[in-house]
């Protein structure tokens, strides 16, 4: 079956038509295809992947042309067994480049003179469409109305990315800026402890919703309550906490609070699992954590502490910049203490929330098909791509995509068995030119967000796997291997935290866990910047991690010096 190529299979087409990975042609193009295995891995189900590659892509080159970034004109993406492939555009002439940085210059200055107002704008623009595609009751429309909600909803999407792209390239190249003055005049870099202390001890809207969801924890214990939860299979609590008294209200105001921020799914880069909103197990078991764990919210004492430590670290910085260099190194500071902020809220407003109203739309338009009969089941909406829903929505007992979504769905459960290459290389092309290629580049999202620096490996310290440092510190205990945030609930206190990467599901569990161990990673992933908050270490890199280490195993982390040792063996 070799439906990622693009081949037909018995009438099946390709899952994203022009953008599915060709060896010849885009080797010819580009020698590197990094795979973005930060949002992809575990493989995407071919709906998501139609609309990441696509949509995704666009913003990238959005955003890149927008700012007018001297560097590079965002990135191409393709799809391969259901990961996304990326390789930047370059801007390819000196004369090109000086151009280009001169409209920068211009392009950057709202980012730099009323960040907060302009992000307040974007979000405003985009919660605005959102609640338009809400208005529809998807039970009580019709099949037009249900195929134009699904086309808004792919216009949303686009937008979406549009923002998202526009707004991370400002605030990710304003960080870029600050870090190469910090390398230049301190000699620091984003990997460095004082690096560390002047951009942490914000809150962020992602923070926020925790937080809400301890104070329903500590809600719960007032009504006795959490008795019941404590007791309770995951699967059970909403039913349990119904039946007892004042239950009903408290699950009434818990679903108020998901009506409101419940518009994600545990992961943030698919549309196959339910919404909080759908299915409120995800959030209550997190609540249930937090009952387990006891005592108040130690963020807010973290942050306190964080902040402090950051006034500190500014003093001393400040007081070694000449004063010619103060105003704009000043400047850039400021911006990129945004840069944690928007990477966390970035998620809730933009990722999370459009995926959910993606979902919501396409489960709409698959409870039609599936009672037409067009596919076996509800879930087979994940397996077939827009084309084919826009070639059956409006009479769909006319059609039958059950052998589409079937050869589809046995592709991706390949898959999922077979792990896809971090990078694809032209002959001759090695890792180290690749990683060259990145560095030229200057693009900050592929630098701190998506690809990240290679660890250094360091024989001396007979360290059993090298990463690179998210968060400093050092770190001793039992590791926890999640491999899904289905597994999420099996996280005890005082464990290392080892998985392939993490999103905002996984907040929570960074309240009372000592460490954190990423294969994939950067300064600004999700994993580094709640690690800083949380003032845990992070190793980010490592690559293995979720391979050679076993749950259980004692190990120890120094994320200062990027390692790691396996004690029990």
């Amino acid at each position: 079956m070799t439906i990622s190529n693009g081949h037909d299979v018995g009438g099946l087409s390709a899952v994203v038509p022009g953008f599915e990975f060709d060896e010849k042609t885009d080797l010819a193009q580009s020698p590197a295809w990094f795979l973005d295995g930060t949002h992809s891995v575990p493989p995407w189900t071919p709906l998501f992947g139609w609309f990441w590659i696509n949509f995704c892509r666009h913003g990238m080159q959005y955003g890149a042309e927008k700012l007018s970034l001297p560097t590079v004109k965002g990135w191409d993406w393709r799809f391969k067994n259901g990961g996304g492939y990326l390789t930047l555009l370059l801007v390819k002439t000196e004369a090109e480049q000086k151009a280009r940085e001169q409209r920068f210059r211009e392009a950057i200055r709202p980012f730099v003179e009323n960040y907060d107002t302009l992000w307040q704008s974007q979000l405003d623009e985009i919660l605005a469409r959102y609640e338009e595609l809400k208005e529809l009751d998807l039970d009580k429309a019709s099949n037009i109305e249900l195929l134009d909600n699904f086309e808004q909803t792919i216009n949303v999407c686009r937008r979406m990315w549009e923002i998202h792209m526009y707004m991370m390239y400002g605030t990710f190249t304003a960080y870029i800026l600050f870090e190469n003055m910090c390398r230049n005049l301190l000699q620091i870099d984003d990997t460095h402890p004082l690096f560390h202390k002047l951009i942490t001890g914000f809150d962020n809207k992602v923070l926020q919703v925790d937080k809400r969801i301890w104070e329903f924890s500590k809600q719960a214990e007032k009504l006795g309550l959490s008795e019941i939860v404590l007791k309770s299979e995951p699967k059970d609590i909403v039913r349990n906490i119904e039946k007892a008294p004042g239950g009903r209200d408290f699950m009434q105001g818990f679903r108020k609070f998901l009506n409101e921020d419940g518009w994600r799914m545990q992961r943030m880069s698919e549309m196959n699992m339910p919404t909080w909103i759908e299915d409120p197990t995800p959030p209550l078991t997190n609540m249930k954590q937090f009952i387990v764990k006891g005592g108040g919210f130690n963020l807010e004492e973290e942050r306190a502490k964080l902040g402090r430590e950051r006034e500190e670290a500014e003093k001393e910085v400040l007081a070694k910049i000449a004063p010619e260099q103060k105003g704009w190194f000043t400047t850039l500071l400021r911006l990129a203490q945004k840069s944690g902020v928007f990477s966390e809220e970035h998620d809730h407003y933009l990722d999370l929330y459009m995926h959910a109203l993606m979902r919501r739309s396409a489960v709409g338009i698959a409870k039609r098909l599936a009672a037409a009969s067009t596919i076996a089941s509800a879930d087979d909406i994940f397996f077939i791509v827009p084309e084919e829903i826009r070639r059956v929505a409006l009479a769909p007992e006319q059609f039958d995509l059950k052998p589409v979504a079937a050869a589809r769905r046995a592709a991706w459960n390949e898959w999922c068995k077979t792990p896809n290459p971090p990078v694809i290389l032209a002959d001759g092309f090695d890792m180290n030119q690749a990683m060259a290629v990145l560095v030229k580049s200057n693009d900050p999202i592929a630098l701190k967000v998506v690809v990240g620096s290679m660890p250094v490996v360091r024989p001396e310290l007979k360290a059993d796997l090298h990463g690179t440092c998210g968060s400093p510190g050092v770190a001793e205990g039992r590791a926890r291997v999640i491999m899904s945030e289905d597994e999420l609930a099996q996280v005890q206190p005082g464990e290392i935290l080892v998985a392939a990467t993490t999103s905002p599901s996984w907040t929570p569990v960074f309240s009372f866990i000592k460490g954190v161990v990423v294969d994939r990673g950067a300064s600004l992933s999700h994993a580094a910047i709640v690690g800083r908050e949380y003032g845990i270490p992070v190793l980010m890199n490592v690559f293995a991690g979720t391979q050679q280490i076993k749950t259980g195993q004692r190990i120890r982390i120094d994320a200062n010096m990027g390692a790691l040792f396996i004690l029990d063996k």
